[in-house]
């Protein structure tokens, strides 16, 4: 019997948008990412040495692509940042913290979090790794 492969990483992943210069801009400004063209036309933001292509809703980028639509991602980032210093931050580019700080649940830690929504909606997480004592000490 044949066994999975072991996968070790994610390189990239694809985020549906209304438009790629709004995202581009909204990326760059909130969180610092860097944007690329990787091929004529086709955009990713750049960040840590992982990636998010781009894909502008109505346009065909890859024929085997199904269902793609804005709005529908939830994603993590990690930062060292502090929280009130990502929230000063965001307060004054107009970004409004829909949740958070809280605790939350990450793939190799406990999470001390933020939300908001980018401008195609997406629910947009930035997260410290914290251990129990400081989990525990947030909820105070």
């Amino acid at each position: 019997m044949s066994t999975p492969p072991r996968i070790t990483g994610l390189d990239h992943v694809v985020l549906t948008v209304a438009s790629i210069a709004r995202t581009v801009a909204f990326y760059g400004q909130a969180l610092g990412f860097e944007s690329r063209e990787f091929k004529h036309g086709r955009f990713a933001l750049h960040f840590g040495r992982q990636k998010i292509n781009l894909h502008e809703v109505g346009t065909v980028v890859d024929a085997n692509v199904r269902h793609a639509t804005p709005g529908s991602a939830d994603l993590c980032f990690l930062t060292q940042s502090r929280l009130d210093d990502v929230m000063a931050h965001l307060a004054e580019i107009g970004v409004s913290v829909v949740q958070g700080p809280v605790n939350a649940t990450g793939a190799g830690a406990r999470l001390r979090s933020i939300y908001f929504y980018d401008p195609d909606e997406n629910l947009i997480e930035v997260a410290n790794e914290v251990d129990d004592d400081q989990a525990n000490a947030a909820l105070g």
